[in-house]
């Protein structure tokens, strides 16, 4: 199971989630993803081995090439962890609407 601590610190980080928004398009190789920041190739490196930490991503080798890839399972074990506070939310707005629902019939009992 991916670790969440692992994940939230490699999402933290701006760069990082651009290159992870960059490969769902597809898979990248670092130089394809270090090309829209003004950053070196060893820099991205740095931020790939993080997400790669994370399981956020995959490297293959491909002759000379390492393709990195999206690793959508750790993502989804972070939206199931979100799921858990989504639906303390959708209940508490629901009681909020109806609590002010409650409040607007008794200000205006006519309507």
């Amino acid at each position: 199971m991916p670790d969440l601590d692992l994940i939230f610190q490699a999402l933290a980080n701006p760069t990082r989630r651009d290159i992870l928004a960059r490969l769902m398009a597809g898979e990248a190789n670092v130089m394809d993803l270090a090309a829209p920041f003004n950053l070196t190739q060893p820099t991205i490196s740095t931020h790939l081995k993080v997400l790669e930490q994370a399981g956020l991503v995959t490297r293959s080798r491909s002759g000379n090439a390492r393709p990195v890839k999206l690793a959508p399972d750790a993502l989804r074990h972070a939206d199931q962890w979100f799921g858990d506070y989504r639906r303390f939310w959708d209940d508490a707005l629901i009681r909020l609407e109806a609590e002010a629902k409650a409040l607007q019939q008794k200000e205006n009992p006519d309507d």
